[in-house]
């Protein structure tokens, strides 16, 4: 079950969805055109956002994926953030809860990979259009090589694959190890961290495989558009990298972001399959359950620290513009004291001074 839905979840998933407010799409040689190389090295990354209402604040750290696979992130801010904190929030994710008994998955697992496949065994050559089919020949071989199994993959899933391998070819990784580093410093300082998962209960586990298998998804639009984010965006997809490594947050909200991610939500999202399985609604759940959970912290916290994808941050409709609604004060790192407090501009950043000798420590 798990190898069915995994993909489906991690594409509704705002940990891997981190990215950049929308921005004017590039010229295609202002993009192919870079030699962009990802940093390596010791980073300090963005500053922190801020969040207060009635003596309460919360300080935020935006994150984004990829990021670049060598660097080193340590942030003084950070540390400071969570030393001073009495609660972390993780990054908001879905959660799947398949309601089976361990030998029930078990026997799961036949069907799993078979609904991962394309109908009666057809191959990418067969459902592909023949150009389509032609680019995904020359990045295969380029980022995969010789594996005859992925030819029957259904196409989102082949794409995601193909995704993994170009990333990790171009030295950027999925989160950087940032997680790990905010896993070792709330462990160093005692400060207890909190999920803010979405749980999705999969009650009927072999009806959810069947009802996938019958549905099938449109992913022609998700499988195109991954082909272009490999072939022409990974220079930019470097660069945004690089602005996150050295927080730079005017390049993050300049540089543009490939749009592969929300086109293969989508394709998820509006298949048949998911609005019986409740997956049609699970990204405004998820927002729910964050804000939630964030109130909460800040109403009972002096001080609490927590992470989201960037694009939550810096767009006018991200959550932290939500909160903005309510009456909380939001402050971003890098504006002037003129400018009006909000997702993407404000007043003070957060405070820079150093817990004195001490380093954040974890490496990815």
């Amino acid at each position: 079950m798990r190898v069915v839905l995994a993909l489906c979840l991690s594409a509704l998933s705002l940990s891997l969805s981190a990215q950049t407010a929308p921005a004017a799409p590039a010229s295609p040689s202002s993009v192919t055109d870079l030699a962009a190389v990802a940093v390596s090295g010791v980073q300090p990354g963005p500053g922190l956002w801020k969040v207060s209402k009635g003596g309460h604040t919360m300080l935020l750290l935006g994150v984004i994926s990829p990021l670049p696979e060598l660097m080193q992130w340590r942030s003084a801010d950070v540390e400071t953030a969570i030393a001073s904190s009495q609660q972390v929030l993780q990054l908001p994710d879905v959660k799947l809860k398949v309601d089976v008994s361990f030998f029930g998955k078990l026997f799961l697992l036949p069907s799993a990979y078979s609904a991962r496949k394309n109908d009666n065994g057809a191959s990418l050559q067969q459902v592909l259009p023949a150009p389509m089919f032609a680019r995904w020949e020359v990045l295969k071989a380029k980022y995969i090589g010789k594996d005859a199994g992925i030819e029957r993959w259904k196409p989102i899933f082949a794409a995601q694959e193909l995704y993994k391998k170009a990333i990790k070819a171009n030295q950027l990784s999925k989160s950087g190890g940032v997680q790990s580093n905010i896993d070792a410093l709330a462990k160093k300082y005692n400060v207890p961290e909190t999920s803010t998962d979405y749980p999705l209960v999969i009650e009927h586990p072999h009806d959810a495989i069947k009802a996938f298998k019958a549905s099938g998804l449109d992913d022609m639009a998700c499988f195109g558009h991954t082909l272009d984010a490999i072939e022409q965006d990974m220079p930019t997809m470097t660069l945004r990298a690089n602005a996150w490594a050295t927080g730079d947050l005017d390049a993050l909200r300049k540089l543009p972001d490939s749009d592969r991610r929300g086109t293969c939500v989508s394709a998820i999202t509006d298949a048949e399959f998911a609005r019986k399985l409740g997956l049609s609604d699970v990204p405004a759940r998820m927002e729910d359950n964050w804000l939630a959970t964030a109130r909460a912290s800040l109403a009972k916290n002096a001080q609490t620290f927590a992470m989201l994808p960037i694009k939550e941050l810096l767009s006018a409709d991200g959550y932290l513009s939500k909160l903005k609604a309510e009456g909380y004060q939001v402050e971003a790192p890098d504006a002037d004291d003129s400018d009006d407090a909000g997702p993407a501009s404000a007043t003070t950043s957060a405070p820079s001074t150093s817990v004195p000798g001490t380093a954040a420590s974890v490496v990815h």
